[in-house]
């Protein structure tokens, strides 16, 4: 693969399909261990995350206040513990 006079290359469309790199979409170049990566700025990885953190934060909450607030910290350990 060539780079052209303005520095630009054709990054191949199977590669393309693969991370999720779609025409007009943004991309982050990084250098690791002497190469260059190169990543979608919002890959479908990191969307999928972003939306897992999302559920993980409307569980808490809707158990937030929902616990018994006079056990202390010791007697909730030595009820799990003893599980």
């Amino acid at each position: 693969m060539r780079v052209t006079s303005k520095g630009q290359v054709t990054i191949p469309r199977d590669i393309r399909e693969l991370v999720g790199i779609e025409p007009n979409s943004e991309v982050i170049f990084s250098v690791e261990s002497g190469r260059v990566v190169l990543t979608p700025k919002h890959s479908r990885e990191q969307v999928a995350q972003q939306q897992r953190l999302a559920d993980f934060l409307e569980v808490l909450d809707r158990i937030e206040g929902t616990g018994d607030q006079a056990i202390d910290g010791d007697a909730l350990m030595a009820m799990t513990r003893d599980r």
